[in-house]
């Protein structure tokens, strides 16, 4: 980290406690059940009592085929005494709650508030696929882009992100051989975390022989469905000094658009994650240089190599040649990515995994795959026209 001092945006809220639930696949369990084994658990790790949370907040809420547990239903069931609450799916991918939680504390809405996002995924997926987890139709908001999607035979989110990393390969020569390190690399950090679901060995002969799913994606290039909750609690900043482990503060938030919302209609594919990129830098004085870990969201692995390539990691073009042989992103390289292993292996939280994971990187708590010294992270989720990138740094 740089020594010179720093104008501190985020300055009145922390990141005080973190909580996860048991991780599986059709675990049985509901989503209100894991929620509570979560969010119990990050109440008592930042020292508080259910008492004491006054904010609650989570995405997208209760609306829609994709949403995990209402904000009435965990507030009833936890019997919260609430000033502020939000839940809602218009907003670039999951993190955004996190930041909702610092804006409301910063701005003495809340003094504790409680971030928590579900997924019961695996359960859902049951014998029906992916068509399972989530019948796009029903999503709001989304009839417009279908509109023009599936008569051409684009029927899923794979479908709409695969054409990302075919442009990728003809313009810049990135190869399917590249492109499987970030799978391979995540399953070896994968191998040190306890509750990934997927730890033993992937070969670069296994990846290139997995099923395809849409050219060129194949099926470790997509996330895995699961059944988990993460919880965090952000509070006021003056509770710091009362925590039982490290706060974490967040030092910046690259939440911008400036090209069309659509998954088919942009300037450019990596528009929404360079855009968001953009803005996280100019909201503080360190540099990619200054990160010592990177958490990114790979519900594609495309996506991973493109928020790479937008953050600064590499070139525009070059992430193939950065990622190639997995040194570079490994522990002990330039950046190690995806130290749990990611959505790939670990399980799909729809990003809260990486925010959970930066957070436990920065609190020194990762046990075998802890990155040696880690004071600032990047995190991020989201793809198509949907990217935020967060800048975590340990508070001192």
């Amino acid at each position: 980290m740089t020594g010179a001092a720093r104008t501190q945006r985020w300055n009145r809220s922390v990141v005080s406690g973190l909580g996860k639930s048991q991780v599986g696949r059709r675990l049985g369990r509901s989503a209100l059940d894991l929620t509570l084994e979560a969010s119990l658990a990050a109440i008592e790790d930042a020292g508080l009592d259910r008492a004491d949370i006054d904010g609650l907040v989570t995405y997208p809420g209760g609306r829609g085929p994709t949403a995990g547990v209402e904000i009435p239903e965990v507030q009833d069931a936890l019997d919260l005494e609430l000033r502020w609450y939000m839940g809602g799916g218009e907003c670039p991918s999951s993190p955004p709650a996190l930041v909702n939680a610092f804006m409301a504390v910063e701005s003495g809405l809340a003094r504790h508030v409680l971030v928590y996002k579900s997924v019961v995924e695996a359960q859902r997926q049951g014998v029906g696929g992916r068509l399972g987890i989530e019948n796009l139709r029903l999503i709001p908001g989304m009839q417009w882009a279908l509109d023009w999607l599936v008569p051409f035979g684009s029927l899923g989110i794979p479908n709409w992100i695969a054409p990302y990393a075919q442009r990728h390969f003809h313009e810049h020569g990135t190869t399917r051989e590249q492109l499987g390190w970030i799978p391979i690399t995540q399953r070896k950090h994968a191998g040190l975390n306890p509750l990934a679901v997927y730890r033993d060995e992937l070969t670069m002969d296994e990846y290139l022989a997995a099923r395809m799913i849409s050219d060129p994606l194949c099926l470790f290039d997509c996330d895995v469905p699961v059944d988990m909750s993460i919880a965090f609690v952000v509070s006021s900043a003056d509770h710091a000094a009362d925590l039982p482990n490290p706060a974490i503060r967040l030092e910046a938030a690259g939440m911008a658009l400036r090209d069309r919302p659509s998954w088919d209609q942009f300037a450019d594919p990596g528009s929404a994650c360079r855009d968001a990129a953009a803005e996280l830098w100019a909201q503080t004085d360190l540099t990619v240089h200054d990160v010592d870990v990177a958490e990114l969201y790979d519900g594609f692995s495309i996506l991973t190599l493109m928020h790479l390539e937008a953050l600064g990691f590499c070139s525009a073009g070059e992430g193939g040649a950065f990622v190639e042989g997995g040194h570079r992103i490994s522990f002990g390289g330039d950046i190690p990515l995806n130290t749990d292993g990611g959505h790939l292996s670990a399980g799909r939280s729809r990003g809260f995994g990486q925010l959970y994971e930066a957070c436990v990187q920065l609190r020194g708590e990762a046990g075998d795959r802890q990155v040696p010294g880690a004071e600032v992270a990047v995190a991020g989720g989201g793809g198509g026209p949907v990217s935020t990138f967060l800048l975590f740094t340990r508070a001192r």
